[in-house]
């Protein structure tokens, strides 16, 4: 009797061990699954301010370069590709909406060499500044939206955490990758090409 007694102990500390290890695991990659889901909607706000930005950088460029209609309807054109892809697309599908976004954008800011009184407009020149900071902050969320798939990736990747994966029902998330032409903010500074007319 005793001796039974003292299996169903070791039987119930067992069970109790494993329980916690699965209840911890489990909370573990929801914990993982959230992060990411966090980090996205951080990235969100970004390209979701720069969309807000977009039809004032547009209207103003417009008002001084009125006869560059396929840069301006390049622009709409990749806005509005963007605001398709919010609802149902996917993170790969986001992504390349919000590349053609930042190339139609580097062609807008280029006007500024054909155009110089766009150097001088106050207006032009504060939503490019505010532009170049949304970049820099996108760039930042991106990296750290990045960083967060990579460790639930992993966590799902790996036992034992495949297997609480498993039971809490996450799955590895998409990284947001952009094409090589698209990773960098759009350009500002112009002195090459300056230097370029030149010769």
């Amino acid at each position: 009797m005793k001796v039974l007694g003292g299996i169903l102990a070791v039987l119930l500390v067992l069970a109790l061990i494993v329980g916690a290890s699965v209840f911890q695991g489990y909370n573990h990659a929801i914990g993982l699954d959230e992060e990411v889901k966090q980090r996205w909607a951080q990235v969100e706000n970004q390209l979701q301010r720069r969309y807000e930005l977009i039809p004032n950088l547009v209207n103003t460029v417009k008002g001084v370069a009125g006869q560059e209609q396929k840069v301006f309807l390049g622009v709409a054109e990749a806005r509005k590709s963007y605001f398709q892809t919010q609802e149902h697309g996917t993170v790969a599908e986001k992504a390349q909406a919000a590349g053609d976004v930042e190339r139609t954008l580097s062609r807008l800011l280029m006007l500024q060499e054909t155009y110089p009184e766009l150097k001088s407009n106050e207006s032009f020149l504060k939503l490019q500044d505010e532009l170049e900071g949304t970049e820099n902050r996108l760039a930042v969320e991106r990296k750290r939206y990045n960083d967060a798939v990579q460790t639930l990736n992993t966590y799902v990747r790996r036992f034992p955490g495949s297997f609480f994966s498993s039971i809490a029902g996450v799955h590895s998330a998409e990284y947001f990758k952009t094409e090589a032409e698209a990773k960098t903010a759009p350009k500002v500074d112009f002195s090459e090409l300056n230097e370029q007319g030149k010769t």
